[in-house]
């Protein structure tokens, strides 16, 4: 009998668990602008957010060997 053995864990690359990391943690900064709608914090926030969400999406994209995203 022939036993078949998977891993559960996924192999992905520095780069790009570096960018799903950076595009959670931006997806989750824009929660307080939903909460708070007014003020330089928020601005603040939405803008490192954004910077955030730009940075992981590029890295994510751009972590293959083939052409990027």
């Amino acid at each position: 009998m022939v036993a078949f053995r998977q891993s559960a864990s996924m192999e992905i690359p520095n780069q790009s668990g570096t960018g799903i990391a950076l595009f959670v943690v931006g997806v989750l900064l824009f929660i307080p602008s939903l909460l708070r709608q007014e003020g330089l914090l928020t601005y603040g926030i939405l803008l490192v957010a954004a910077v955030l969400l730009t940075v992981g999406t590029y890295l994510f994209g751009t972590s293959g060997g083939d052409r990027p995203v």
